[in-house]
């Protein structure tokens, strides 16, 4: 609460003093600078400036993508500081953001959208997206209840596609090949298509990308050596059809399959894999498949437009998966605790969300919808356990979840003033949960209602100043074994902002405070059941999360700008229940960094006369993260920490008419360091090594 105070005392001095600033000064080229006042998003479902939303939004074009060489959404937590990645394998990840960072329990707390399609099924089924022919990526800062629902108890990812272009033949082509250091050679190939089929009426678009190898990590016991390089095929196919110039159809349907022969990608610091019970078995490769097809409807009804969003999701998932009680648990290396599963997920979920917006341009903007969803969720795992020296055999566990739920929601802004708008909005939400392992059946109902208010006051044409309210939720659920269930998690956020584009767009600034009130956290315990190591998933308390948030963008020439964005936090668990004996007063969350930040520098040139270029430099720091868990480690090992992390990245780019060639390296240093905290189970990841790759894209019309 200190920090907050004084961030709250501090902030009306800047907001106060820097219209005073910009009204002195102005571009002294007066060129035509793209700005966060020029930025569109679609964070509200509906198109807005960025420095009008009233909330906090880290907004990357598909240029910013490329160049950053931003491929999966494990980059993307590094380059947007607070927020962070849990990896169980390539392409599986838990995202965690603004100090609410808990990876028990089934609902996620961040979700996922491509376009209108939900990418999320539960908290550790997470559709992985390879980022490709994007028109941009948003992310979604603090709980988005009321929009999104329960799986955005700390915010969201949205990633927005290109529309296919009913005008217009053109695409892409790319190849790229690339070596890591210590590991092996990996080749990735990308091709975008659209092609216009009835002109002004019906095209379709394609884009594809294929990778292979890559690998790294090895497990010599089993002859396995840069085993977890995968291969890759990923294609996206969507459709528009102007129906009338009042009704519009999109389909998407993506196919996505990754293979991976050392499937956990888990290593250790020289960069080898360990199997629990046995250090030569060779585990079942990593499959992670799904299909995914999505059905737009939009009517322009005059001043408003409905939007019907039909999506299904079929997703298998095959991964192997291990843990050694190492030296720092209360196991203490040795032996006395070791496992290996094989694992088979299989999941479907049905979405449909009505929408009806409005589109004109007076002072009352307004939203209101419905959402329902149907899941299904089905696991298979044959599991060992070599317990105190003795080999326990294997033994199958078996387990399927059920969800059905829905939502209404509304949200309305109005303008008081031209300078004055307040907003409100709010969303029920109810969800019925069946939960079977024989011979136990479970069923429950949860439901939640979560409002949000805020007001945004403008500071001349191009500052804004906005205050809000919002609430989040999160479903209880089940154990498993017949163990007790646990309820809802729910927080309250309060958040101040301030956004402007200042110098006629030569530079841009943000700034956010906040303090989060979270309820009923989820944690867990460890239990050893019937020959296996089960969580014991509980509300342990109450936490406190106080943040500051700030980016700056400067461009003091054309070709010449500069970037940095910073997040502080303190997430700390306040009031633990009485009969919890695993968590104390004062303990950090969960995968929290206390401070993170990002640098960069882009600069434009002209290598020749007529042939332009780019040079990108980006680092990428981030603080150590903790985990709490008293009943894998004594009380002297806890809590348990990653390393901090600091991470350089470069790339120079030449083009040649339509072809581009790049250059590019990340993690310049090499840094070897712990990303998970959880390594002492032989159950985290590292930094990826060094990377170095050549690139050439071709684009045609």
């Amino acid at each position: 609460m200190d920090k907050l105070r004084g961030i709250l005392i501090a902030m009306p001095a800047v907001l106060l003093a820097w219209p005073s600033v910009v009204s002195a000064q102005e571009a002294d080229d007066g060129s035509d600078r793209d700005a966060l006042e020029e930025i569109i998003v679609t964070a509200q479902k509906r198109e807005q400036r960025l420095l009008e939303v009233p909330m906090a939004v880290a907004a990357f074009d598909g240029v910013d993508l490329d160049q950053r060489a931003l491929r999966s959404v494990q980059d993307v937590t590094f380059a947007v500081p607070g927020m962070t990645t849990r990896e169980d394998g390539p392409g599986s990840y838990q995202i965690f953001m603004r100090g609410v960072s808990n990876q028990y329990g089934y609902g996620a707390v961040v979700s996922m959208y491509m376009d209108e399609a939900p990418l999320t099924i539960t908290g550790s089924d997470q559709l992985d997206i390879r980022i490709m022919d994007l028109e941009r990526l948003e992310v979604l800062k603090g709980p988005q209840g009321t929009l999104y629902g329960e799986g955005a108890l700390a915010g969201a990812v949205r990633y927005v596609t290109h529309d296919p272009d009913t005008t217009r033949f053109g695409g892409s082509a790319e190849a790229g090949f690339y070596t890591v250091s210590e590991g092996d050679t990996g080749e990735r190939f990308t091709g975008v298509l659209n092609v216009p089929l009835v002109e002004g009426k019906f095209a379709l678009r394609v884009a594809a990308q294929f990778e292979g190898g890559g690998g790294w990590i090895d497990q010599p016991e089993a002859n396995i050596k840069d085993g977890n390089g995968g291969d890759l095929v990923n294609v996206r196919l969507k459709a528009l059809w102007n129906v009338s110039d009042t009704v519009t159809a999109e389909a998407m349907v993506i196919r996505h399959a990754l293979e991976t022969e050392l499937g956990q990608g888990y290593e250790q610091p020289d960069r080898t894999n360990l199997v629990g019970i046995d250090r030569a078995k060779v585990m079942i490769p990593k499959d992670f498949e799904y299909t995914l097809s999505n059905v737009n409807l939009a009517f322009d009804l005059g001043g408003m437009e409905l939007t019907a969003s039909t999506t299904y999701v079929d997703h298998d998932h095959q991964y192997p998966f291990s843990y050694v009680g190492g030296v720092g648990t209360i196991y203490g290396g040795g032996g006395a605790l070791e496992g290996n599963d094989d694992r088979w997920i299989t999941a479907e979920q049905f979405t449909q969300e009505i929408r009806l917006a409005s589109t004109g341009d007076g002072p009352l903007g307004w939203t209101l919808g419905g959402f329902y969803r149907d899941a299904e969720r089905s696991a298979y795992i044959e599991y060992g356990t070599l317990w105190a020296g003795f080999d326990l055999g294997r033994a199958i566990w078996e387990l399927d979840l059920g969800y059905e739920s829905y939502a209404v929601y509304a949200e309305a802004s109005y303008e008081l003033t031209d300078r004055f708008s307040a907003g409100a909005g709010v969303r029920y939400f109810s969800d019925d949960q069946t939960h079977f392992q024989a011979p136990n059946e479970q069923e429950d109902s949860f439901d939640s209602t979560d409002p949000r208010v805020w007001v945004s006051y403008a500071i001349g044409d191009a500052a804004n100043v906005y205050a809000s309210v919002s609430q989040g939720f999160r479903s209880g659920g089940f154990n498993s074994h017949g163990q007790p269930s646990y309820d809802p998690e729910d927080l309250t956020n309060y958040e101040v902002g301030y956004k402007a584009a200042l110098f006629d767009g030569a530079a841009d600034v943000e700034l956010t405070a906040f303090y989060t009130d979270y309820s009923d956290m989820l944690r867990r315990g460890l239990l050893f059941v019937d020959g296996a190591f089960l969580s014991l998933i509980s509300n342990i308390g109450d936490v406190e999360i106080t943040g500051f948030e700030a980016g700056i963008t400067v461009r003091p020439t054309d070709r010449l700008a500069l970037s940095a964005t910073l997040a502080s936090l303190d997430s700390e668990v306040v009031e633990v229940r009485s009969d919890d004996a695993v968590n104390i007063d004062g303990d950090p969350v969960d995968y929290t960094p206390d401070l993170s930040y990002t640098l960069g520098a882009y600069y434009s040139f002209e290598w020749a006369p007529g042939r332009p270029g780019y040079a990108r430099l980006d680092y990428y720091y981030r603080d150590e993260l903790s985990y709490v868990d008293r009943s894998s480690f004594p009380a002297a090992n806890v809590p348990q920490f990653s390393d901090d992390i600091g991470l350089l990245d470069a790339r120079i780019g030449l083009e040649f008419g339509r072809t581009t060639i790049e250059l590019y390296g990340t993690n310049l240093t090499d840094e070897n360091k712990w990303i998970d905290p959880y390594h002492a189970w032989a159950n985290a990841n590292r930094t990826r090594p060094r990377m170095i790759g050549v690139l050439a894209r071709i684009d045609f019309e």
